[in-house]
């Protein structure tokens, strides 16, 4: 009489399943450099666009007052327009008489300094 093999034990080996943790480990070591970079690009990107917001409000409150106002930080919310920076921002505006210059950059950001000189044309990097 032959016997019939009924082994109900069903399921992976060890071997398979080391074959996918092996997978899935080389999949997030090349996913989380990438996010880390996405990241950083994103608080880059809030230094930049505060930068900009600032300088558009330097020109408005010249519209107004005649001159241009030097700030930092939380003390830009003087200017028309802008109620607080993002969090974390770290930007500066230095005005002269006859324009500003103004620096944004993040500390979690890539270490990028976004500069905006009035005279000179804008945002330069």
């Amino acid at each position: 009489m032959a016997r019939e093999c009924t082994n109900s034990q069903q399921g992976f080996t060890l071997i398979e399943l080391l074959v996918v943790m092996g997978i899935v480990s080389a999949l997030v070591a090349i996913a989380l450099p990438r996010y880390a970079a996405y990241r950083a690009n994103a608080f880059d990107a809030r230094a930049e666009v505060d930068l900009r917001s600032v300088a558009m409000a330097e020109e408005a409150y010249f519209l107004s007052k005649e001159e241009y106002l030097s700030c930092s930080g939380a003390s830009c919310s003087q200017l028309p327009g802008i109620q607080k920076l993002s969090e974390g921002v770290q930007l500066t505006i230095a005005a002269t008489a006859t324009g500003f210059t103004g620096t944004a950059s993040h500390p979690k950001g890539s270490g990028k300094v976004f500069t905006w000189d009035s005279g000179g044309g804008g945002l330069r990097e």
